[in-house]
């Protein structure tokens, strides 16, 4: 018999409507998983925004305080999916008060900080997980097992691009994630986190990086009201404040096996809204991915005969490919949101006893973190920072 897992969520903008989702339709999809669900609280500090949030997304209640959530005997895990600023604070208590943990990437706003949530879940002995939802696109994870097949042979090059376009806009507001004290830092954490995470789940530890950062537009609009997913506002503004963090940050890296990388993420990319790019090259072949065609995976294999060398599409909607056994017939793509739905069930999985290999919990996204950090060392000091040394 399935066990019933108490959700309370923290954040009720973007990524706690994403969630939310995920929470709702795990089990219509995966009626089969040894946890399933329920959700009985989600939190905000503005009561009556989070109570139409818990109306609109399906939520037994509401609290406004996350601490009287994390005290309530009726949760089991803690959704953290607020700015990076409170995720230590929350994440560690709820861990203490022995709460599993799921948080929104990156973990943290710093390496120490990241640090202490790795502790505190570890010390408490609860399961914790990081929204790194790009694992669990069924071609990101088809291209992990041709990579573990051998298919592409030693890796070599390991080169990804995220890049956004959604502040180029010079009047467009100074909203929290362009403030480093909230957001702890701009695409470098945001987007960069993402494709390191990638990099490290496909092909193997960061052993050393160098980077550099800029900030194009040093000053926005300040706003009085914030009130988007993104935290923009429609109403105008004649003061203006300082950006204080990266507009772009660009890195190379060094993996553990030899292989080499490089990592470049920006939100003044026009035209690219969501352009999660990355190719994989290696002595037999290699693999390329793009995240705004989802479904679809490249491949190249130097072994096939000379007449029919040359990338391959594969279409990732058979049963055969990871998590597509529980969605629709082949040809029938899936969405973004789905991934949310696959991190869910297998967090659910891991929760219930079913499954213990839960990735990336909290000690893989110190890992993810550490990455982070010696990028934005290497930008201030101009030089290659080893992740041992941090």
């Amino acid at each position: 018999m399935a066990r019933n897992v108490n959700v309370g969520l923290v954040g009720y903008s973007f990524m706690g409507k994403a969630h939310s989702h995920a929470f709702k339709d795990m089990s219509f999809f995966f009626p089969d998983a040894a946890g399933v669900p329920v959700m009985k609280a989600i939190c905000g500090r503005n009561e009556e925004n989070v109570k139409g949030a818990a109306a609109e997304f399906g939520w037994e209640g509401y609290e406004t305080d996350w601490k009287t959530l994390i005290a309530r005997d009726d949760i089991d895990l803690i959704d953290v999916s607020t700015p990076g600023d409170s995720h230590a604070e929350i994440a560690i208590a709820a861990a203490e008060a022995g709460k599993h943990v799921f948080c929104e990437k990156p973990l943290a706003n710093s390496l120490a900080e990241a640090r202490a949530m790795a502790e505190a879940v570890n010390r408490a002995g609860v399961k914790s997980m990081v929204a790194y939802n790009y694992r669990r696109v069924p071609a990101v994870a088809l291209a992990k097992r041709l990579i573990e097949e051998g298919r592409i042979g030693q890796v070599y090059h390991w080169r990804a691009v995220y890049l956004q376009d959604w502040i180029m806009d010079p009047d467009f507001p100074l909203v929290w994630r362009l403030q480093k004290e909230k957001a702890g830092s701009g695409p470098h954490g945001d987007l960069n986190a993402h494709i390191i995470d990638l990099a490290r789940y496909l092909i193997g530890e960061i052993t050393e990086v160098t980077g550099m950062q800029e900030t194009f537009i040093k000053e926005r609009p300040i706003v009085e009201e914030i009130d988007s997913a993104l935290g923009a506002s429609a109403g105008g503004s004649t003061r203006t404040g300082p950006v204080t963090v990266d507009d772009t940050t660009l890195a190379l890296a060094r993996f553990e096996n030899g292989a080499v990388g490089s990592f470049e993420a920006t939100r003044f990319a026009g035209g690219r809204r969501n352009g999660n790019r990355f190719e994989i090259n290696g002595s037999k072949g290699s693999i390329a991915f793009n995240l705004e065609k989802m479904n679809e995976l490249q491949y190249y294999n130097r072994e096939d005969e000379d007449h029919v060398q040359g990338f391959r599409e594969i279409i990732v909607t058979e049963g055969a490919h990871p998590y597509m056994d529980r969605w629709w017939p082949p040809g029938h793509i899936i969405g973004w949101e789905h991934t949310f739905i696959h991190e869910v069930y297998d967090l659910m999985q891991a929760i219930a006893g079913a499954d213990d290999n839960l990735h990336p919990d909290f000690d893989e996204g110190v890992r993810d973190q550490a990455v982070l950090e010696a990028v934005s060392l290497s930008a201030e000091h101009g030089s290659w920072v080893r992740i041992a040394d941090l």
